[in-house]
């Protein structure tokens, strides 16, 4: 059990890391125009936050630090999926609304992996 737990967050992790890239890729793609350099720049530091806060869960000092880096990774994979919303209704391409909508559907998927391992911590109260 203990192991599968283990296995668990360094599939989140991983997504999350794999997430930051698949974000800069996106951004490459983006028009260059002010308005999309502006929400780009969002974009770009709500989704590598994502990752980076739960790099930083894992370096904390207490559980309580642990579940505090995981819920600012939530609100970050949550913000992130606004702007990938925005991003979605702006653009003009189908070939780039597609991407995007991939990229939205995983951090869906990452918002909710961190949301159940944030219950799952606090059900065992590790605070």
């Amino acid at each position: 059990m203990e192991k599968q737990k283990g296995k668990n967050k360094n599939i989140l992790k991983y997504r999350a890391y794999q997430f930051s890239l698949d974000a800069i890729d996106l951004l490459m793609l983006l028009p260059k125009n002010y308005i999309f350099e502006i929400i780009g720049k969002q974009f770009l530091r709500s989704a590598t936050s994502i990752a980076a806060n739960i790099i930083e869960a894992q370096a904390g000092r207490t559980k309580r630090d642990f579940v505090n880096f995981y819920h600012i990774s939530l609100k970050s994979a949550n913000e992130t999926k606004y702007w990938l919303c925005v991003l979605r209704e702006k653009s003009r391409e189908k070939e780039l609304k597609e991407k995007i909508e991939k990229l939205l559907r995983e951090a869906v998927e990452i918002s909710n992996m961190l949301g159940a391992s944030i219950l799952t911590m606090k059900n065992k109260r590790v605070l």
